[in-house]
This record gives structure tokens, sequence and C-alpha cells, in this order.
């Protein structure tokens, strides 16, 4: 299992982008057991209706194309925080627990990734 984490909202820096083509190749390569947790300001990367100008990447998107292939959850305390409901996200981002849940992904990995 490969657990990637990530922490920063979708449009301030490129580490959700980076994370989440990671997450792609690896799926393509055949990783069957791919979890990605959000956490922090990157709770924001799973929300529905996402615009960006033509040419730019879209997190939505990026997630929409993972969904079947990994486990996204988002940290309930973080989404809390920030006013976000369940019925916010796009299919198949998951409100998860708090870091309870990550703590078992983490022990239960073969790798961590932290974005």
């Amino acid at each position: 299992m490969i657990t990637i984490v990530i922490n920063d909202s979708p449009y301030g820096n490129e580490r959700p982008y980076n994370a989440l083509r990671l997450a792609m190749a690896l799926v393509k390569q055949g990783e069957t057991d791919l979890r990605i947790f959000l956490m922090g300001d990157a709770v924001v990367c799973g929300l529905a209706g996402q615009r960006t100008h033509e040419g730019y990447y879209n997190i939505e998107r990026m997630l929409k194309g993972l969904v079947r292939r990994a486990t996204i959850s988002a940290c309930s305390t973080c989404m809390d925080a920030r006013g976000i409901k369940d019925e916010y996200f796009t299919e198949g981002v998951k409100r998860g627990s708090t870091t309870p849940q990550l703590a078992e992904w983490v022990a239960a990995s073969d790798k961590v990734l932290v974005f």
C-alpha cells in the first residue's frame, strides 16, 4: 500500500498537482492499493465545481480520474474548520476520520509520501 498525504490548497502552489500526477502514474503502473489523504488546506482540493482557465490543470478533474483506482479521504476536522460539508465534494472524495484513520494508513503502508 502507498499513502499520499496532501497538505496544500489546490492552486496556491504545485504540490497537490504534483502529488496527483504521481498518483496517476502509480495507478498506470498497476499500483492497486493507493490511498490519498487530504489534510489542512488540501481538503479544498476535493470541492466540486472547480473552474480553471483553458489549458490550466484542474485538480477536481485529476481526482475524478483517480476515484475508481484509489481511496481518497479528507480530514473531517479540517473540513469542519473550513465549513466544508460532505455534499460539497466531488463524487468519490469521502470524509475521513481525523488523524486516527491516517495513522492506520501510515502504519499499514509500505510507502508514505507527503506533499
